[in-house]
């Protein structure tokens, strides 16, 4: 599957461990060497401008994303990780 990273920040991500809806993609980290995408990025709250600032993210690891569907992406995610 191939995405571009204008359609992912696009989808809902939802915690299938507790059906919560965390919001949106706001960035990515990426491998530089692979080109794979390390993890993903959703602010905690809609009103945070979390560029740059960690503290202020969920953090998704890619092994955690069950699915990317065409209007939400699913993940398993226990406790809420922070880098």
């Amino acid at each position: 599957m191939v995405i571009r990273f204008c359609k992912l920040k696009e989808k809902e991500v939802i915690n299938l461990c507790n059906g919560k809806r965390l919001g949106y993609v706001s960035d990515a980290e990426l491998d530089i060497n692979t080109g794979r995408i390390i993890r993903i990025f959703v602010p905690k709250s809609s009103k945070c401008f979390s560029f740059g600032n960690d503290k202020n993210n969920i953090v998704v690891p890619w092994q955690n994303i069950e699915r990317i569907g065409d209007d939400a992406i699913l993940v398993r995610v226990s406790e809420l990780i922070q880098p």
